[in-house]
């Protein structure tokens, strides 16, 4: 079975190191506030200025003032700083991130990532996705394996405008999580009961498959 958007959440937070500071896109990413490994420190970011995020609040936590990048109300850790977006973006391009999560429309072999539009819909601008994948050399892109007429995100080239070029190394979808190296996709692992067969039906671009996939652990 296809991940839920709380599985991809868990999977990304098994990347987590000790120490790291992380920052969460908007959408499945700011998800990962949640399952952050019990005993460890990370300090995750939010672009829009809050460096130590922590979980969603409950209702008795709840300030509308404390918000993510996607206006999502959010707590503060201990040890948290509040400061403005340009010291934020100072962060970000200044490479002081460890490990950064971000959605996507298309990835492809190359590394570019397609993130922001889709002509003729809709534009809400780029946001702080160009910086990140400019700024950060630690990546993993979140996103569904194939859109929901069952075309492969997964691609030889993007066919949107790209965000980036040459910046993707890891993607973790709903069904696969892959490294990109060498004008390829690399499976590591697949989603628990998904197929092979499944994933290199819907992985448009280049594929190497080991002779063992492992199935991810939760």
């Amino acid at each position: 079975m296809a991940l839920s958007r709380e599985q991809i959440a868990m999977r990304v937070a098994q990347e987590l190191k000790d120490g790291y500071y992380v920052n969460l896109g908007i959408g499945i990413p700011t998800l990962v506030a949640n399952y952050v490994p019990q005993g460890m420190e990370v300090m995750l970011q939010s672009e829009n200025g809050l460096l130590g995020m922590g979980q969603f609040p409950t209702e008795e936590e709840l300030d509308a003032d404390m918000i993510n990048a996607g206006k999502q109300t959010v707590t503060a850790i201990t040890g948290a700083s509040i400061f403005d977006s340009a010291e934020s973006f100072a962060m970000i391009r200044g490479g002081h991130v460890d490990l950064t999560v971000l959605g996507a429309f298309e990835v492809d072999i190359n590394g570019n990532i397609a993130s922001y539009m889709i002509p003729g819909k809709l534009i809400k601008g780029m946001g702080g996705a160009m910086d990140l994948v400019a700024g950060a050399d630690n990546i993993i892109v979140t996103m569904t394996h194939a859109s929901k007429h069952g075309e492969s995100k997964l691609l030889p080239k993007c066919n949107l405008p790209l965000t980036g070029k040459g910046c993707i190394k890891k993607v973790l979808t709903d069904l696969a999580f892959l490294e990109i190296k060498d004008g390829k996709f690399h499976l590591l692992e697949r989603a628990p009961g998904v197929s092979v067969a499944e994933i290199v039906k819907l992985t448009a671009g280049e594929l190497v498959v080991p002779e063992q996939v492992p199935e991810m652990q939760f």
